[in-house]
């Protein structure tokens, strides 16, 4: 069936006229002797004496067609004048290729044009337009509308479309509601920065761009809608990295009267689901990790499951052995690298220079290789016998052959810098393969956390996350042992989505912003709303919130987020198309009663 007539199909009422009879992907050998016209830009183009081939591109794919100098000249000479990205219109008849290319979809026929229109002209690109370019981030970023002409990247969005119409699908069949929430909202202390847009009608005040639509959809739980989901975008004016962008899309989930474990058997459905429909792959329940267990095991909230190499604490076995590093840490923990035992000096010594790189912080690392033949050689062999370090390789859980690599010091660093080596290890072996899956629940985490600069505690997630019934008598006495009725997803190391049981009594929630520091006052003016809201009958309730860039990267085998996005942002935040944030003129800064002076 053609484009047109699939498209009159599905809307019989229009008539429609098109500039094309076909798409550039969907022509095969049924086609041969059938008249067809095309559309799309021209992707290569080759001169082979009598005959030139055109590879004629659209988003459905690439048609080749031909232009023979036998059979009309003056066609063949003008086909052989244009260039690369022009936009062309061609009629013609579709044939069977000589030349084959099981690469293509197409790769079976070909089009002998009769009839040639050049619908537009283009500049020669500053990069090819290829799935291996030669252009550079920043190039591709300044022109985006090129390269979202790739393959690569047209298909990554083709994926994300897919993505967000399976989780619609899922959600609407499980009785949720889309509702959309407010983009203007009000600025709050807690979080990251909110980015803030000031109001022309109110001098002096300003509107926050929302991190999420965390209190707007408690309130719609208020409000009796019982299960309500949005794909929504929230803004967060914070340092970026590969996982990050100024403006983001979530899935935001929010249910009344339900249990965590309703949450999680729901939302592990619809990662079930995903899987199995976009990636073939289905999996059995999802195994559960406390977040004492998993910083314990790997010293990571969002540990990367696909591989072993789980922490080995040698703090006690180690203390008074005369080694002041050990005899000093706080911590000293070590992991196994299966096999490794023949790493050269050289590797060990650029590892110990990986490691103590700023931005992994260690202050050095220890080294014991079990050889194949059964010797055991270490960078402390004179503070340790053979025995001693045998004991250590077998407490770790060391064959002949592997290699144990330890660091030591103060606790948290040390535990991170440790995760950070186990996952470097695991890229260099080979073992974070990105067509394996591995998710995990990570949950009972910690209410709060201490922030010793200010002396003050700080909700581990939002200030409207309910402590564990289980705590709730450790709230006033012993706050920092109250574990959180929360719960985070994680897939391959990365934390896909999180949330919580919130707290839906006005008491419980005074009190927490209190121990959070909100004076009364404080409290009432950023979040009396929705304490209001609680004094009409507040059902329980809970939700998630699933970072959907962050998922279409795990689906599409990438590390960063950017490749999921139309038109992203970089590392300084910056659109480098239309070149953002920019300065505005004075007018309007007058406008908005906004001084320039800095």
């Amino acid at each position: 069936m053609s484009l047109t007539q699939s498209r009159l199909n599905s809307h019989p009422q229009i008539v429609m006229i098109m500039l094309r009879s076909h798409s550039c992907g969907e022509l095969n050998l049924t086609h041969c002797n059938t008249p067809v016209t095309l559309c799309g830009w021209l992707g290569r183009s080759r001169d082979l004496g009598g005959m030139t081939f055109i590879d004629l591109r659209d988003r459905y794919g690439i048609t080749q067609l031909v232009f023979n100098m036998d059979d009309n000249p003056a066609l063949c000479l003008e086909a052989r004048k244009l260039g690369r990205e022009f936009v062309l219109r061609v009629e013609g008849l579709v044939a069977e290729r000589s030349s084959k290319n099981p690469n293509l979809s197409t790769g079976d026929i070909e089009v002998k044009v009769t009839k040639l229109e050049v619908l537009n002209a283009s500049k020669t690109p500053p990069f090819t337009i290829e799935d291996e370019t030669d252009g550079g981030d920043d190039l591709r970023m300044k022109y985006r509308y090129l390269d979202l002409r790739r393959n690569v990247v047209r298909k990554n969005l083709e994926m994300r479309h897919r993505l967000a119409g399976s989780i619609r699908r899922y959600l609407d069949a499980q009785q949720f509601i889309e509702v959309e929430t407010p983009v203007l909202i009000k600025s709050t202390p807690e979080g990251a920065r909110d980015f803030i847009v000031p109001s022309r009608m109110n001098p002096g005040e300003f509107y926050a761009l929302p991190q999420s639509p965390q209190t707007f959809k408690q309130i719609l739980m208020v409000a009796g809608f019982d299960r309500y989901y949005q794909v929504v975008k929230c803004f967060r004016d914070e340092d970026l990295r590969a996982d990050r962008q100024p403006e983001f899309t979530q899935i935001d989930c929010e249910l009344s009267f339900i249990t965590q474990e309703d949450i999680l058997n729901i939302f592990e459905g619809l990662v079930r689901a995903l899987f199995k429909e976009v990636k073939g792959v289905e999996f059995n329940d999802f195994p559960r990790m406390t977040y004492a267990e998993a910083m314990e095991r790997y010293g990571s909230d969002k540990p990367d499951t696909r591989f072993g190499m789980e922490f080995c604490n040698f703090t006690e076995s180690t203390r008074n052995c005369g080694f002041v590093v050990f005899d000093h840490a706080e911590f000293v923990g070590g992991i196994v690298a299966s096999g490794c035992s023949e790493y050269t000096r050289k590797q060990i010594d650029e590892l110990t220079d990986w490691v103590k790189r700023p931005q992994i912080g260690a202050g050095g690392l220890i080294y014991v290789r079990f050889a194949a033949d059964g010797t055991v050689k270490s960078s402390v062999d004179k503070f340790f016998t053979p025995e001693q370090l045998q004991a250590m390789g077998e407490k770790a859980g060391a064959k002949p052959g592997d290699l144990l690599l330890i660091l030591a010091g103060v606790e948290a660093k040390t535990r991170k810098a440790l995760n950070e080596l186990r996952l470097e290890m695991g890229t260099r072996l080979g073992l974070r393969d990105k067509n394996i899956f591995s998710p995990l629940w990570v949950v009972d985490f910690p209410l709060l956390e201490w922030d010793e600069d200010n002396g003050r505690w700080h909700a581990m997630h939002h200030p409207f996350t309910s402590p564990k019934p289980e705590d709730f008598h450790l709230i006033d006495t012993n706050p920092g042992h109250v574990r959180a009725n929360a719960y985070d997803l994680v897939i391959n190391g990365v934390e896909i989505g999180g949330g919580s049981i919130r707290i839906h009594d006005r008491g419980l929630q005074k009190q927490m912003f209190t121990l959070l520091g909100f004076s009364d006052e404080e409290a009432q003016n950023q979040f009396g709303f929705l304490m209001n809201a609680f004094e009409y009958g507040a059902p329980p309730h809970g939700g998630i919130a699933l970072g959907f860039d962050r998922l279409c990267s795990i689906f599409g085998g990438a590390d960063s987020i950017r490749d999921f996005i139309a038109f992203p942002k970089n590392n300084s935040g910056r659109d480098m198309m239309i070149d953002a944030p920019s300065q505005v003129n004075a007018q309007q800064l007058k406008e908005l009663y906004i001084r320039t002076e800095i």
